[in-house]
């Protein structure tokens, strides 16, 4: 089992938005980076666990737990010239851009940026490093544990 940070805006989808949908399941729409769209493709397996972490807000930070619930598949908006992840060099043939769905198990708190960065044990957590604007980043396990653990969760 792998464990991603999966980093969505709040106005975009928010961890309440999710749980407000059908099993509380999004499609990830949107990632327009390689490496981002490589881990969905390659790396992520049905069953693996998210942390679910809010960006470009107030107070970033994870304020969930979820888990990939579908293998990576073609991400729609990229095909959608309304969209404003409309991609016009994608081919239907040959689509660029993935997406996997996401299921929120439990909202949790909000485990902010500073409070992650406080812990001498998530100093190296991908989210962590200076110039990592990923908005999807592999966790360790030991990382999972010990965030689970702060959180309160499992």
């Amino acid at each position: 089992m792998n464990y991603w940070l999966m980093k969505s805006e709040p106005e975009e989808c928010s961890v309440d938005d999710a749980l407000a949908a059908k099993n509380a399941t999004v499609p990830w729409v949107g990632v327009r980076n390689y490496q981002a769209r490589n881990f969905m493709r390659d790396g992520m397996q049905v069953g693996d666990g998210v942390l679910f972490y809010h960006s470009s807000c107030a107070e970033p930070g994870i304020v969930g737990i979820a888990r990939v619930a579908s293998g990576a598949y073609p991400d729609p908006t990229q095909f959608d010239p309304t969209s404003p992840y409309h991609d016009s060099k994608s081919r239907k043939e040959d689509p660029r851009w993935l997406l996997v769905d996401v299921q929120v198990v439990e909202k949790t708190r909000n485990l902010t940026l500073p409070e992650l960065r406080a812990n001498p044990a998530l100093e190296d957590l991908v989210i962590l490093r200076k110039g990592n604007r990923l908005s999807i980043t592999p966790v360790e396990a030991t990382h999972w544990r010990l965030i689970t653990r702060l959180l309160g969760t499992r």
